[in-house]
């Protein structure tokens, strides 16, 4: 029997960090809408250790829903909700409604409108005070780019020049013109920040 589950090696170093931020974040209940998954491996982790929340993943790839819904059945989470194919570009998603939205280590690997895609659309989602986490690297002003970083940056733009790092004060203000204002931001292991925004 063939096993979809992809695996990468960087979320078992950073599923804890990012955990014990989502812990006092989260609401205790209700749905949180994960955009661009991966292999759903953060989505499936997550459900198992937060299972007052149902967890539903999202990404726009064949392989990566397929890897999901691997994932998912080979734990039987109850909350881990089945994958939806969502393309954060879009303007029409598979949902309406969410408690919260986590977006990891997409904002870098994706065109810029996918970040604009991702605000527009949690304004819509989002009740006033729910949270939206975001994790992955930046550029941040006045502070130094860690070389892995640069480096990091430089292969991305390499396979795509849309993609890359963007400028953290770039992707804040285009949140605030969505309603969305940020709570807190937190050093990450390896050069990476988790950002909280909340909906006004």
């Amino acid at each position: 029997m063939s096993d979809f589950r992809l695996s990468s090696p960087a979320v078992a170093r950073n599923r804890d960090p990012i955990l014990a931020i989502l812990r006092h974040v989260l609401p205790e209940r209700g749905e949180v809408l994960e955009i661009a998954s991966g292999t759903g491996e953060h989505v499936a982790y997550f459900a198992a250790q937060l299972p007052g929340l149902n967890w539903q993943p999202t990404d726009p790839s064949d392989d990566a829903l397929a890897s999901i819904t691997a994932w998912r059945d080979a734990g039987g989470w109850p909350n881990l909700l089945v994958p939806l194919r969502l393309d954060a570009e879009e303007d029409v998603w598979p949902v309406d409604r969410a408690a919260a939205i986590v977006c990891i280590n997409m904002i870098h690997i994706s065109p810029w409108e996918a970040t604009q895609g991702l605000m527009r659309g949690a304004e819509r989602l989002l009740p006033s005070g729910a949270p939206m986490v975001l994790y992955g690297p930046y550029h941040q002003a006045g502070v130094p780019l860690a070389p892995s970083n640069a480096a990091f940056d430089a292969s991305l733009k390499a396979r795509d020049p849309r993609w890359g790092l963007r400028d953290l004060e770039t992707v804040l203000a285009l949140a605030r013109t969505h309603g969305l204002r940020c709570e807190e931001v937190t050093a990450m292991p390896a050069n990476n920040l988790t950002v909280v925004l909340r909906r006004d």
